[in-house]
């Protein structure tokens, strides 16, 4: 198990650092030039000439490169060409807010998904297995944005007991505030996503309750409840895991546009910002964000597995 970490964690390294080839590499290829964009329209070529010179513009890729990356390993993200300021606290401070919606989002699929699944799974072909068929079939066709302007317009504007948009941290407004701010972005990004681990919860556990050591251990007698929880349970539970590994690169869509839907200041929202005006270390610094927390969760869902059901080793003792 010890060398199987390690070797994933390895893998994971060499996956962000093939990511931060490609992401410096794409960056460049964009219309506009940090220079001019920091200067001004009103600035002079001989300014601009002299700003590239100063930020090293003019050398090879390779060294622009490796000053950048360089520059990350040392905690420096560089400067945001738009705001002047440092891009690390911009960066950190967003996703920080976005890790909470991203957090109770994702812990929310996970438990109540899980649940829906199995009692699908144990129901088969009643009345609640077909309503919550059908209702999958449904939130899996619908996007996040229509969940969002739905649900703006129903609680937010006719009903008035939510927040449209916006943002109030907890310490300035307690713990209420807080929360309704929370609710309708946190409610939207589980209806895209809950589906997805529910249908394949369901999917599992009907394929793990006709396995032969289930059918031995009803022979002997056990208890409906613990033949579920102690021997269908964790084996159905391996492939809700690695959805739930998946859903977290989705996740990290929907963030952006639930975000911007509900102008949450969030990591989601700040990448379009980053976009829209051109500001190029803060759109790299954005994406090497997003694609380590994704290769960390991939990496969480391999070693979950292990911990869900005990069988499974890796490592030489595997064979």
């Amino acid at each position: 198990m010890i060398a199987y970490t390690l070797q994933r964690c390895l893998y994971v390294v060499v996956v962000v650092w093939i990511m931060s080839a490609l992401i410096f590499g794409i960056t460049q290829l964009l219309p506009g030039n940090v220079a001019y964009a920091i200067l001004g329209q009103y600035a002079t070529n001989q300014q601009i000439a002299e700003l590239e010179q100063l930020l090293g513009l003019n050398d090879p890729w390779y060294i622009q490169y490796w000053r950048w990356f360089s520059g990350m390993l040392h905690g420096d993200f560089g400067r945001s060409v738009v705001m002047q300021r440092p891009v690390g606290p911009l960066i950190f401070e967003a996703f920080g807010r976005s890790a909470i919606l991203a957090g109770i989002t994702i812990t929310l699929v996970a438990v109540i998904g899980t649940w829906l699944g199995v009692h699908s799974a144990t129901h088969r072909g009643k009345l609640s297995d077909r309503v919550l068929t059908l209702a999958q079939y449904f939130f899996i066709a619908v996007p996040e944005f229509f969940w969002a302007i739905l649900a703006i317009i129903l609680f937010a504007v006719w009903l008035g007991w939510l927040p449209a948009t916006g943002y109030t941290p907890i310490g300035q407004s307690g713990v209420g505030r807080w929360l309704a701010h929370l609710i309708l972005p946190v409610t939207t990004l589980v209806c895209g996503l809950i589906a997805h681990v529910s249908r394949l919860t369901r999917s599992s556990m009907l394929e793990t309750l006709r396995s032969a050591y289930i059918l031995t251990a009803r022979a002997k007698g056990l208890p409906r409840r613990l033949i579920l929880r102690r021997h269908a349970l964790p084996n159905a539970l391996l492939p809700t895991i690695t959805v739930l590994a998946v859903d977290v690169g989705i996740l990290i869509g929907g963030v952006v546009v639930v975000e911007t839907v509900f102008a949450y200041p969030g990591l989601g929202r700040l990448l379009i910002y980053a976009i829209e005006h051109r500001d190029i270390p803060l759109l790299q610094a954005g994406m090497m964000l997003v694609t380590t927390v994704y290769a960390i969760a991939n990496l969480g869902a391999d070693l979950l597995y292990a911990v869900v059901n005990p069988r499974i080793r890796y490592g030489r003792s595997a064979g």
